[in-house]
């Protein structure tokens, strides 16, 4: 019996954990070896069979100030996972991002014997090199889902990180092949405002004030907003309600829930919070504006700690190293800078067919080995907890 613990505190983590866990339990049985799965997660790890001793639906909270509001809930949520681990002593925990958390995890495991792997590993590439010294000394095996870091890792600390693929591709070429007969349609825009409810109060105003503009230029637009989940999307729609009595000049925007996969496949253009979704975003193929607010302090903070790796913030920029989707930071994302950007990349606009080649790259620098991402990283791990 072999106890591996799955540590997930954000939406794409546990997307990522429950592929992990499934590949995890398949490859076990490949190898006669039976695999124990437990940890923190949210919905998608649960319906994978994981037993969660922590649901983590809630915890994806970014900003100084809104982790400051959740403080105590972190302190008594890792001090009892730590009391756990040394009570059950799993064979390994396994780390998915995550980093303010699952860093102060890994070091209570270290020094508790407990093999520490990490997959998907934190940015350090953007907030400096300063953690790679404690990253390479806890941890077994460092998995990474982006090719540049595994230079990064062995330029910066001689470590050998290992480059798994990115489980994106797999997860939009099965959603894909759901609906085989879907194409995109030109007159169908999309918005994506995040899933936080902090970057979603940020984000969606400047979004509906620049959808004005862009329906009054190109009418037979249909606008649609895809949110992760229930709360968000009630959010969403209390927040257009309320701005729709004050611009009545509005287009009407469909809200849905759990569909941005399909969306991004059916949309012709969007714009969309900075985050893991720009990813799935480029590998769909999809054009976008991409944005991002963060408050006053928390960007006075930023601008101190944090480094842009190659120039850029949105991640498929970051990977081809060159600004596919345009990048709008702070002031900026506003309707005076979003819709000129937007109608660059509308169907016939001057940059639309150059996006649409550059995005055509991305598939190709993400994949791995394999084709099957969460069964690479499963071998890193079972390997690695062979090793003693």
């Amino acid at each position: 019996m072999k106890k591996i613990w799955i540590m997930a505190g954000e939406s794409s983590g546990d997307l990522y954990g429950a592929r992990l866990a499934v590949a995890l339990k398949k490859l076990g049985a490949e190898r006669n070896e039976e695999i124990e799965i437990s940890g923190m997660g949210g919905a998608k790890m649960i319906e994978a069979g994981v037993p969660v001793k922590v649901d983590s639906t809630e915890l994806g909270v970014m900003g100084i100030f809104e982790v400051a509001k959740m403080l105590f809930t972190f302190l008594r949520i890792f001090r009892r996972l730590v009391r756990l681990a040394a009570e059950e002593r799993p064979d390994a925990v396994v780390l998915i991002d995550y980093p303010g958390f699952n860093l102060r995890f890994a070091k209570a495991m270290y020094k508790l014997g407990i093999k520490v792997i990490w997959y998907i590993s934190p940015q350090v590439w953007v907030w400096g090199k300063k953690r790679i010294p404690v990253l390479t000394k806890i941890c077994s095996e460092i998995m990474v889902i982006f090719p540049f870091e595994v230079d990064f890792y062995r330029e910066a600390a001689n470590y050998p990180a290992k480059f798994v693929g990115h489980p994106l591709l797999n997860i939009v070429d099965e959603r894909a092949a759901e609906t085989p007969g879907l194409v995109r349609d030109p007159d169908d825009f999309l918005l994506l405002p995040g899933s936080r409810k902090s970057e979603i109060t940020r984000l969606l105003l400047p979004m509906l004030r620049s959808s004005v503009e862009i329906a009054k230029k190109h009418p037979q637009l249909r606008f649609h907003l895809s949110t992760p989940r229930e709360y968000v999307a009630d959010f969403c729609r209390r927040t257009i309600a309320k701005f729709r009595r004050k611009h009545p000049a509005l287009p009407e925007i469909d809200v849905s829930v759990g569909d941005t996969g399909y969306w991004l496949r059916k949309a012709g253009t969007g714009i969309a919070a900075s985050g893991s979704v720009t990813v799935e975003a480029a590998i769909s193929g999809i054009p976008l504006v991409v944005g991002y607010k963060l408050n006053y302090f928390t960007l006075l903070l930023a601008a101190v700690l944090v480094k842009l790796y190659r120039g850029f913030f949105v991640m498929p920029n970051i990977i081809a190293n060159k600004e596919i989707y345009k990048e709008l930071l702070q002031y900026r994302f506003a309707p005076y800078r979003i819709v000129p950007e937007v109608e660059k990349i509308l169907p016939g606009g001057s940059r639309r067919a150059e996006v649409e080649s550059d995005l055509s790259q991305i598939r190709t620098l993400l994949a791995g080995k394999s084709t099957d991402a969460a069964m690479q990283a499963a071998t890193v791990c079972l390997d690695a907890i062979q090793k003693q």
